[in-house]
């Protein structure tokens, strides 16, 4: 069972949800932006988990470096855009410059992190299915390349086979 596109899918899209909520939150702290209130954080939680089913379904084998980046300025965008409608935000939707740049510099770092995690993922993954089906392999002893062939020659004195006898045998004649 080695991991396939879906599994690096499902991956990348709790992983472009998560971050896009933590950035959000974090840039808003940086550009100035006040703590967000309880409502707000759930409706962050529920955007972003929405952001995160999104991107799974979404196919990137043709580039996959940009349309991540992509996605998680999309979802930076929905996670700022729910933190300043659910929170009375000052600046209303317009991003100030420490903002944006704190949101920028996530978009590419957290884009090369995922990257890294995704093939770090299918290695991990791929070398614990090769160990298991090692482990679990039936186990059969091999035959051996060397066949011991014996003869039996019983050591048998034709003299004594004659002179038996026809009885049972018994006790000595002198007791």
């Amino acid at each position: 069972m080695t991991p396939g596109p879906k599994d690096v899918a499902q991956l990348r899209g709790a992983f472009v949800g998560g971050t896009s909520g933590a950035v959000s939150v974090a840039a808003h702290a940086l550009g100035g932006g006040m703590a967000p209130s309880e409502s707000a954080v759930v409706l962050l939680i529920l955007a972003c988990a929405s952001v995160g089913a999104v991107v799974t379904s979404i196919d990137t084998r043709r580039s996959p470096a940009l349309l991540l980046a992509l996605m998680l300025a999309a979802g930076q965008a929905i996670g700022h855009a729910t933190l300043t409608i659910a929170s009375d935000h000052q600046h209303g939707l317009l991003l100030s410059l420490p903002m944006l740049a704190a949101h920028i510099a996530a978009v590419g770092v957290c884009a090369v992190l995922i990257r890294g995690a995704e093939r770090g993922y299918v290695v991990a993954a791929s070398t614990v299915a090769a160990i298991v089906a090692v482990l679990l392999r039936p186990w059969a002893p091999e035959p051996s390349p060397f066949t011991a062939r014996t003869r039996y020659r019983a050591k048998v004195v034709l003299r004594q086979l004659l002179t038996s006898g026809l009885g049972t045998r018994g006790p000595p004649a002198f007791v």
